[in-house]
């Protein structure tokens, strides 16, 4: 018991964190008289209320958090606190129900950025300004930055972020202690969201657009402040932005780190990953803009790639953000842009699937097995580089893979069977468990999640959830050893 009260500290303390930055909205909305001023404010005093009361009743319950808290604690964090993000929503949108409202703040803070709402050009900029913003803080990772802010949590602080990282290479240290690189991570994520700013507004968009999309690009989370999207502006110049930045986002922000620190480009051409990563994105853009002018649906080459180029990188990254429906492009682009969405991003970066650098440890262990069927006595250790991989890290992302698609179908029949049409069924499971967004059919990329049922919604939360925490950090805190003592 005095070890979930711990857990609870420091959750109450993380809640009081969260709290405050709903000032930054409510700043905004107080500045403009935007009407969303007293929907923030009654936001904050619940969450603050919430935090100070599980703080105040714990408080006498301090001690180092190790691996079993770490997990509870990143599981209380990430279902709890789209509790507290969705309140903004709830109190100045009543027509919203509470799965709707749960599933927009889910989606926020995941980066994932399906939404269930329109109208987005007419609404509160106080309120675009707080989707945008929990994307960005859930895209690094809010157990992170806790551990760069909060001291109160000691060395505990090593076993909350291992199972918050995304990734298969948890272990990995950029600096000797563990809060040193979470400030690290965020520096490079800050200092890249102020160009991005500064990028759009030259390129187009006003202040709180540019803001607002820095946020939602950096942490690839898709969310708009425009029921359109990108195609709202209708400019290459725009989109091209848009692209190198989504691009930089998808990247292991461990490498963005280690170049700063090294002042130098090395750290991109020594990661392989940077080179998969780019080489499988960039070359499907090229390869399906020839296609899509070859096959009449852009009237010249230059259109098909623009097309091409933001779409594909934009679903490749799980982003979410679309130009055009490109759910009316053939149907093999189209699954070949959902393949992309679950192994293209960087373990490390803020997008979501099943991460490259599993994809190559799948690609070693395919080829390590095809070696021994020939010669059977061979020894071919996995590598990734000049790296060997322990058949733990290979046994792990088997294991990874084998839940990933049993999630997926597992979601896809309830979807289905709940009402929902096979394709949109499937598309919304892949959708959310890669953390991608818009899916096909009913919730395609002209649409919105609003037609989904109650159930459906929920559901759709979990799958999110799922996704962000890649699996095992969810679901060990649902097996019976993880609570025996």
């Amino acid at each position: 018991m005095n070890r979930l009260l711990a857990v609870v500290n420091v959750l109450g303390k993380m809640i009081l964190v969260f709290g405050l930055t709903m000032l930054i909205p409510l700043a905004l909305a107080i500045w403009i008289d935007d009407g969303s001023r007293w929907a923030f404010q009654e936001s904050i005093l619940i969450t603050l209320g919430s935090g100070g009361i599980l703080w105040f009743f714990t408080r006498r319950y301090k001690r180092e958090l190790q691996t079993r808290d770490g997990f509870l604690l990143v599981v209380l964090v990430w279902s709890g606190l789209p509790a507290f993000a969705m309140l903004p929503f709830l109190l100045y949108l009543p027509e919203l129900s509470l799965s709707m409202a749960y599933f927009e703040a889910v989606s926020g803070l995941t980066a994932t950025g399906g939404t269930v709402l329109s109208g987005l050009d007419d609404m509160p900029l106080s309120i675009n300004l707080w989707r945008g913003e929990i994307v960005w803080l859930g895209g690094m990772g809010l157990i992170v930055l806790a551990v760069a802010i909060l001291p109160l949590l000691g060395v505990g602080g090593r076993q909350i972020f291992k199972a918050e990282t995304p990734g298969p290479m948890k272990e990995s240290k950029l600096t000797p202690r563990i809060a040193e690189t979470a400030k690290g991570l965020w520096l490079i994520y800050a200092s890249l969201t102020l160009i991005c700013i500064v990028a759009y507004r030259w390129a187009g968009m006003n202040w709180f657009d540019a803001v607002m999309h820095a946020f939602t690009t950096l942490g690839l989370g898709g969310f708009s402040s425009h029921d359109a999207s990108f195609g709202y502006w209708d400019s290459p110049v725009i989109e091209s932005v848009a692209i190198v930045f989504m691009l930089i986002a998808g990247i292991n922000f461990a490498t963005h780190f280690l170049a700063w620190r090294a002042k130098s480009l090395s750290s991109y051409r020594l990661d392989q990953e940077v080179g998969w990563f780019l080489f499988f994105v960039l070359a499907s853009c090229i390869v399906f803009a020839y296609y899509l002018w070859i096959a009449g649906v852009y009237s010249d080459v230059l259109t098909a790639l623009r097309y091409a180029s933001f779409n594909i990188v934009s679903v490749a990254t799980t982003t979410g953000y679309s130009s055009t429906d490109y759910s009316l492009w053939p149907v093999f682009i189209i699954f070949w842009m959902l393949f992309l969405s679950a192994f293209s991003t960087s373990s490390g970066s803020t997008g979501g699937g099943i991460k490259m650098v599993r994809a190559r440890i799948l690609y070693q262990q395919v080829y390590r097995e095809l070696i021994t069927m020939m010669h059977p006595s061979a020894v071919t250790p996995a590598k990734l580089g000049k790296n060997a991989i322990s058949n733990r890290i290979v046994f792990a992302v088997l294991v990874f893979l084998f839940i990933y698609i049993a999630s997926i179908v597992i979601m896809t029949l309830v979807l289905a069977l709940s009402g929902l049409d096979e394709m949109t069924a499937f598309s919304a499971a892949v959708a959310c468990i890669n953390n991608l967004g818009p899916g096909l059919g009913e919730i395609g990329p002209a649409t919105t999640y609003a037609s989904l049922s109650d159930f459906q919604t929920w559901v759709c939360s979990f799958a999110m959830l799922l996704g962000r925490l890649e699996f095992f950090t969810l679901l060990v805190v649902f097996t019976p050893a993880f609570w025996r003592k």
